[in-house]
């Protein structure tokens, strides 16, 4: 489902270039649930935004499904991501004066879809994420743990092939921690790809491989 080849990227921060990903190969296939472990700095989150085409590296290839995502241009890449990737923040990155459906229905209604078969998806993503009745709830209405449950079925509303979680659990307390991994472990079982990036390592048990950054480089354990 992934492959990424010599993956290099580097910040230049006024006359200092610090090198954060320093030639990463990655592979993960369809159906894999990866945790990407590492300490804080280590290259976790950048690492998953030049997969999830949410930055581009400085060199290297990346495919996603058959298709070298590197070599698409900007307008492409953001049609890419919409059809095909979805992603869940730490900081859920909801937009507060909209509703929970409302939330959900935007990248659907970005991508074309009519309103109210918009309406019926987001409806029905709130559901399989436990929150049917919530949704006319403006964020400020729930929980930490449904936020980002919203931020979950906004993800997965439109069947994406990959789901990129960053640090999903980080500001969540460990039962609803736990309440958010056991859902990815279940959308899993139900054959979703996922690439999670924690620094928990008990979270990793959730998935199937493991993978640890340290210093810009990447092994599986």
């Amino acid at each position: 489902m992934i492959k990424a080849l010599r993956i290099i990227k580097t910040y230049h921060d006024g006359t200092q270039d610090t090198e954060v990903l320093k030639g990463v190969d990655f592979e993960m296939k369809t159906g894999d649930f990866v945790s990407l472990t590492g300490k804080s700095g280590a290259g976790k989150s950048t690492l998953l935004y030049q997969l999830g085409l949410l930055d581009r590296p400085d060199s290297g290839c990346i495919e996603i499904d058959g298709v070298v995502v590197t070599d698409l241009s900007d307008s492409q890449q953001t049609q890419f991501r919409l059809e095909n990737l979805g992603y869940i923040f730490q900081d859920y990155a909801l937009i507060p004066d909209l509703t929970a459906v409302e939330n959900i229905m935007v990248p659907l209604l970005m991508l074309g879809i009519s309103k109210k078969t918009a309406l019926e998806m987001a409806t029905e993503s709130l559901k399989q994420v436990g929150l049917a009745g919530k949704e006319s709830n403006l964020p400020n209405a729930l929980s930490g743990g449904e936020q980002q449950r919203v931020s979950v079925a906004r993800a997965i509303c439109n069947k994406p092939k990959i789901l990129f979680a960053d640090e999903p659990t980080a500001n969540l307390d460990t039962a609803n921690s736990l309440n958010i991994l056991n859902l990815f472990k279940e959308l899993n079982q139900q054959g979703q790809t996922i690439l999670m990036v924690t620094h928990e390592k008990e979270y990793t048990t959730f998935g199937n491989r493991v993978f640890n950054m340290v210093d810009g480089v990447i092994e599986e354990l």
